[in-house]
């Protein structure tokens, strides 16, 4: 078998409407890159590349030259020669990462096809039947909702007062829930009043504190690791084992979050999973800017792992989500099942994914909420982090539970 030709299907899913399900309201402009693999004998593999997918699509279409005739069942191998391929460009990032990663995907789809097995039994077999799921939610009434679907997980968080929000959560939900927080910016948080806010949530008993402070600085994660008594996590802006080995080598991460459309693939989570599995490390892959392709690949790779956490999903998405693959796995009391079909076991409708053209990937953060998360009347600085101005408000330590 060799492999003839690759193409993209790029699409921009529209804005869900504000408000509903994830802290900040509706979604920014997003697009979702999927990747198809053909080959002689008429086996197609598919995967997704995320993290900046209008841009990732370039890639792709620049190293599949590479990829024409090469047998598409020896993975590792293509994996490497990729790798390889592009090193004199620089440091593989999320651009070159998420090109590999749809890629690789699209490869273990092939795969598993070929051998007529689901990818989770290539990796090494089931360890659980189902996967347990949590969803976002930036106010109580719509972490109720999520309650009211059996959801056991709930993320909330921001920069400004998260404690209040997941007060106000644990009130509404009570003890059934596990509560997440997700600190990212921008602007990001201060070590210091990382660990101020990370304090201060400890009455809560999280089951994780996110991205206290940005990815750039290892040792200032460290730093709210050593003070803050709540699991950290970490791990969805990086790629490739090489990218997260920090955090799982010097035990910084209790918690690691690799992008299933970004990290490099398949093959690349199955290796992090193992690292993770040696220091005590449990592993919740990120998605909540990924589209429905990559996590399947999620799916499987936690089904077949022995530290699987839980896997993020956006519950109230955009309506094309449910349109575009086929088919669309579902939410029941909590848990996602297993893929059992060949491969991963979804494909795209490709005249959906042509029926929302991509829009642009960027924008300045800020501009459609009106700079809610930077201090007041500063948001035009675009400042990267900031040292929180109400202090007495937002970084008390103490409160009642």
């Amino acid at each position: 078998m060799k492999i003839t030709d690759v193409k993209t299907f790029l699409m921009s899913p529209p804005a869900r409407p504000r408000g509903e399900g994830k802290p900040g309201g509706g979604w920014s402009a997003r697009n979702w890159l999927f990747v198809k693999v053909y080959t002689d004998e008429g086996v197609v593999g598919i995967g997704e590349g995320s993290g900046w997918p209008r841009v990732i699509e370039t890639a792709v279409r620049d190293i599949a030259p590479i990829l024409i005739g090469e047998d598409p069942t020896h993975i590792e191998r293509i994996w490497q020669k990729i790798l390889t391929a592009t090193m004199g460009n620089g440091m593989t990032g999320t651009i070159g990462s998420g090109a590999m990663n749809g890629i690789d995907m699209a490869l273990w789809d092939i795969k598993g096809k070929v051998l007529n097995t689901p990818v989770w039994n290539l990796l090494g077999g089931k360890v659980r039947d189902r996967i347990r799921v949590y969803g976002h939610a930036a106010t109580a009434e719509e972490a109720l909702r999520l309650k009211e679907k059996g959801i056991t997980g709930v993320k909330t968080g921001g920069v400004i007062d998260p404690v209040d929000r997941v007060e106000a959560i644990r009130k509404a939900v009570g003890d059934e829930m596990d509560i997440m927080v997700d600190a990212h910016g921008p602007p990001w948080f201060t070590t210091k009043d990382a660990i101020l806010v990370g304090k201060a949530l400890e009455p809560y008993n999280l089951l994780f504190y996110e991205d206290p402070v940005p990815p750039d600085n290892v040792d200032a994660l460290a730093r709210v690791q050593e003070n803050v008594d709540i699991p950290i996590a970490a791990g969805e802006r990086h790629s490739h084992i090489w990218g997260v080995r920090q955090l799982i080598e010097r035990e910084i991460v209790d918690v690691v979050q690799p992008d299933s459309g970004r990290i490099g693939g398949i093959t690349q989570l199955k290796k992090i999973a193992a690292m993770a599995e040696a220091h005590y490390i449990t592993v919740a892959p990120h998605s909540g800017s990924l589209g429905p392709v990559g996590e399947y690949a999620a799916l499987h790779v936690l089904a077949s792992i022995p530290n699987a956490l839980i896997l993020e999903r956006v519950e109230f998405d955009s309506p094309s989500r449910y349109e575009v693959v086929v088919p669309h796995p579902e939410t029941v009391d909590g848990y996602i099942e297993v893929p059992d079909r060949p491969g991963l076991g979804v494909d795209i409708d490709e005249a959906v994914a042509a029926r929302y053209p991509s829009r642009g990937n960027t924008g300045t953060p800020g501009e459609e909420s009106g700079g809610a998360s930077w201090e007041p009347g500063t948001w035009h600085e675009y400042v990267y982090y900031q040292t929180r101005y109400r202090r007495q408000k937002t970084l008390r330590r103490v409160r009642e539970v």
